[in-house]
């Protein structure tokens, strides 16, 4: 009888789906589905259903285990990644309405909701000193914020609710009956002190996963001193490094649900871009990685997760605190590193909403699907022939006049106001098909020129970022890559596999099954270099996206002066 292959399997739920791969011991690619999943938007509100969201992965697994050709014997672990959205249940696991709508299907504060924006400027006030380890001030999308909302606005809820998970730890619970959380979660989500694991480990000679980095002064200081209430039995007693194996793997129920053999090992999950991290982060050409001692190499490189959003990932030995920036978190991505995490919480839906809302975007849209392309494809290759036609010197020259401030869901990073907007300079009357390529590409640019923002703050405050390397839906948009080379002036590595998030996951299972001791060696054996993106060599193309670079930072100038004078002509 033939020797079964070890597969690991990752699980990713994004924004719309929920999507699963296999992969081989050297992180190949063996098979991958995805199912989408149900989301609400109402204004600043949007909500998700972990019942939904459940099915969609069970569904997702065994359609990848049939196309894969895996069996579940084959299967020797898995590890789940999903958006930072925050999920309440009951004490029986059922779901606990988060929503105006009273809908107990609606248990899910998406990570993208703003509802809690008044509640993060009043946390912000505290000055607590956790608050340093999240760039100075937490996000509304962070959970802290949305807690206090829900306990403000949904009394009944409030008190229902028996655990309050980010979602990639509810699905490890579901999946193993283990309540522990995870360091990447909570430390980067909930203002959980990862470091005081780094004290334990290096004081006491211990990897105990009892919870020790809650900061109860600051829970009790912004209203919400219940949930330290029970050695914080709501939010986490106990806290693992992702790839931890947890409980004793898949129950049952679970294994039954998902077609898999019940003891599956699963580890402790990551959220979804740092799990493209995770599977991306050692994706170097082999000359690259010898050329310099690791530690260092890996502490000058920068992952882009560009999906929905844009996540921007350094890591480094030492802790920096940059302004605006979250972070530094101990362990959140590779171990025993700190972890800067930068972002832009609106990109590639940005492009979609650029695309979708025009007039022209119907009519591009049946074209591009008669030729079985994408919309982007379809764009880029009008750009192209636009560019040959007006004898434009390269292509980022056809947006000489137009001018994109791509904050329409808020500064991220490095500016952290979430009151920001997305402006737009130099419309015209004009709706053709031609314009909106234009605006495609000075939306694409804009994107670029966040993230050149984002790498310059870094590295002003410690960071020595001179390698990008890419992954996510956007990093398959060749336009989208050559862009960033150009307007940040580094080299964009793309890895082998495209599916980045779901091969970091996997990586969770691979170290929770035993194949590999740790996450970063599983990494090594996983992660493999594709292509490189190199920057353009003309002068001219430098000097023009300095001054359209210039001009970004204009845009945000010129805002914040209107923002004043409207509140001064109405106080």
């Amino acid at each position: 009888m033939a020797l079964l292959r070890s597969v690991f399997l990752g699980v990713d739920v994004g924004t719309g789906s929920a999507r699963a791969g296999l992969f081989n011991e050297d992180g190949k690619l063996l098979g991958s589905a995805s199912s989408p999943i149900q989301i609400w938007k109402d204004g600043d509100c949007v909500e998700q259903s972990s019942t939904d969201i459940w099915l969609a992965i069970c569904t997702a697994v065994k359609t990848a285990c049939s196309l894969g050709n895996v069996s579940k014997e084959e299967v020797k672990g898995l590890g789940f990644a999903a958006t930072c959205s925050l999920v309440a249940v009951d004490s029986e696991g059922e779901p606990v309405t988060v929503s105006w709508s009273g809908d107990t299907r609606r248990n899910i504060i998406v990570w993208m909701d703003h509802r809690a924006v008044k509640q993060a400027e009043r946390i912000n006030a505290s000055n607590s000193p956790v608050l340093q380890y999240c760039g100075g001030g937490v996000s509304p999308e962070m959970e802290p914020p949305k807690l206090l909302w829900v306990k403000e606005n949904l009394q009944e809820s409030w008190s229902m609710a028996f655990r309050w998970m980010d979602l990639s730890d509810w699905l490890t619970y579901k999946a193993t009956g283990d309540d522990t959380r995870s360091l990447c979660t909570t430390v980067c989500k909930w203002t959980y002190l990862g470091h005081a694991h780094m004290q334990q480990i290096n004081e006491k000679d211990s990897r105990d996963m009892e919870a020790c980095g809650w900061d109860d002064g600051f829970w009790e200081e912004i209203g919400l001193g219940d949930l330290v209430d029970g050695h914080h039995a709501k939010i986490g007693r106990s806290v693992a490094f992702p790839g931890h194996a947890l409980g004793s793997g898949l129950t049952l129920n679970a294994a039954k649900e998902l077609g898999l053999m019940a003891g599956t090992p699963v580890g402790t999950a990551l959220i979804d871009a740092h799990a493209g991290g995770v599977g991306v982060m050692e994706s170097v050409p082999a000359s690259d990685s010898e050329s310099i001692d690791d530690e260092d190499a890996i502490s000058r490189r920068m992952v882009l997760v560009c999906g929905t959003s844009t996540c921007h990932m350094a890591v480094s030995r030492t802790k920096l605190f940059i302004p605006g920036v979250w972070g530094p978190f101990w362990s959140a991505m590779v171990p025993e590193y700190w972890l800067t995490e930068g972002g832009q919480s609106a990109t590639g839906s940005l492009l979609d909403h650029i695309i979708e809302n025009h007039v022209a975007s119907p009519h591009l849209a049946n074209r591009a699907a008669s030729r079985r392309i994408s919309i982007f494809d379809l764009l880029n290759e009008m750009l192209e022939s636009m560019k040959q036609d007006e004898g434009s010197p390269f292509i980022a020259a056809l947006t000489n006049d137009i001018h994109i401030l791509p904050d329409f869901h808020g500064n991220r990073s490095p500016i952290a106001d979430p009151k920001s907007k997305g402006m737009i300079s130099g419309l015209t009357l004009d709706t053709s098909e031609k314009q909106l390529a234009l605006l495609y590409l000075a939306t694409v640019q804009g994107i670029a020129y966040g993230t050149r923002h984002i790498v310059e703050h870094c590295n002003a405050n410690g960071h020595k970022v001179d390698t990008l390397l890419a992954c996510g839906g956007l990093a398959k948009n060749r336009l989208f890559v050559q862009e960033h080379a150009d307007i940040i002036g580094y080299p964009i590595i793309l890895p082998r596999e495209n599916e980045s998030v779901l091969l970091g996951s996997a990586i969770l299972g691979a170290v929770a099954s035993k194949k590999y001791p740790t996450v970063r060696e599983a990494m090594k054996a996983m992660n493999a270099a594709g292509q490189v993106v190199h920057q353009s060599k003309d002068a001219k193309v430098k000097k023009y996206h300095d001054a359209k670079y210039s001009i970004f930072h204009d845009l945000y100038e010129q805002q914040q002066k209107h923002r004043s004078l409207m509140a001064e002509a109405l106080a």
